[in-house]
């Protein structure tokens, strides 16, 4: 799975990576702290937040994708982030759940957490068109 995936040159400038996880079916992304994702001082900046859920996102259509053979370009219709807690200095951690797959167009939910996958920072709904 995670290596057929690979991420795009934004998501690699953030220091994304595959965990090598996953959960049910879909990868698992990363990111460690650092000055690149750093908003004020010891906390994620949320553009980075809202670049590791969207990235984890479309890692989990091109993971169901190609599990059923499809190659079409993704174009985002929306993407709706809510932010439910700082992110500290530590890594983070961000996995995607296709909610509806259809030909022309899929909905994803993601959610990003830290030290405890039970309590995300924050979730990002996504609606994306195939074409």
């Amino acid at each position: 799975m995670a290596d057929q995936l690979e991420l795009p040159a934004y998501a690699r400038s953030l220091g994304l990576a595959l965990t090598g996880e996953s959960e049910g079916g879909m990868p698992v992304l990363t990111v460690d702290f650092g000055p690149m994702v750093e908003g004020r001082p010891q906390h994620f900046h949320g553009g980075a937040t809202a670049g590791l859920l969207e990235n984890a996102g479309y890692a989990a259509l091109r993971t169901a994708l190609i599990a059923a053979g499809r190659d079409p370009v993704l174009k985002p219709i929306n993407i709706t982030v809510q932010y439910l807690a700082a992110g500290k200095s530590q890594a983070s951690f961000a996995v995607g759940r296709i909610t509806r797959l259809g030909r022309r167009n899929a909905n994803v939910s993601v959610e990003a957490w830290q030290s405890d996958r039970s309590r995300p920072i924050a979730t990002a709904v996504m609606n994306i068109l195939m074409v």
